[in-house]
């Protein structure tokens, strides 16, 4: 599939648009990238993606993969000749899906809620938030990875996150390393990889987008 076109577009810190950039680099794909405004999307975002009109959008030969859970099992799938993402075992293949599912429903929000909100209501998304790092680092376990020994699909869902941690221990004060030391390591661990470290931005980058955006909020 050397001829093949590829283009993500995405936002530069979102850890959804990450996971699809980390996936195309896992299998070694070359892809265009087109970072999105998105306050004034483009017309090519809303013509791929004009249900939801969101990124990430993997367009492959002009086709449009839209959501980036979807897209990394696409990738998966097209892209064969690389170590695969997801297991081949169909209940461990259930078991990272469901992982997966957990890190965008439950994680996602209190993760937001950390630095998007203040008082009560931003103490009740850390303690949310504590809770599902908790739970995150029970199944990691001793695992390298979460797959196992394989960095994969559950891998590629979370270290997107990453790159937020030091706005989350800002407004959170609170320490990852200090408080979960496993998860510390596997995140660690997971930016020693090419595809991880290339694709993830700088975690002050990400901390400095975020202080205007608590001004404009009217908590800073």
């Amino acid at each position: 599939m050397a001829n093949d076109e590829v283009i993500v577009l995405g936002f530069w810190p979102s850890m959804f648009g990450l996971r699809v950039r980390i996936a195309l680099a896992e299998k070694e794909v070359k892809y265009e990238y087109r970072e999105e405004d998105l306050k004034n999307k483009s017309p090519l975002l809303l013509q791929m993606n004009p249900i939801h009109t969101k990124i990430p959008v993997l367009i492959h030969n002009g086709k449009p993969i839209c959501e980036s859970i979807i897209g990394v099992e696409y990738i998966d799938e097209v892209w064969k000749d690389k170590a695969p993402l997801l297991p081949s075992d169909p209940y461990e293949r259930a078991q990272a899906r469901f992982w997966a599912d957990y890190i965008n429903k439950k994680f996602y929000w209190p993760a937001r809620k950390l630095w998007t909100t203040k008082g009560e209501e931003q103490e009740t998304a850390k303690k949310d938030f504590i809770e599902c790092l908790k739970v995150l680092e029970g199944e990691l376990g001793e695992k390298p990875y979460f797959g196992g020994d394989n960095f994969g699909f559950v891998d590629i869902t979370l270290i997107g996150f990453y790159c937020w941690f030091s706005a989350y221990e800002t407004y959170g004060y609170f320490s990852t390393e200090a408080e979960f030391p496993k998860f510390f390591a596997w995140a660690k661990r997971c930016m020693q990889r090419d595809s991880v470290a290339q694709s993830l931005p700088d975690q002050h980058k990400v901390l400095e987008y975020v202080k205007p955006v608590r001004q404009r909020l009217g908590i800073e």
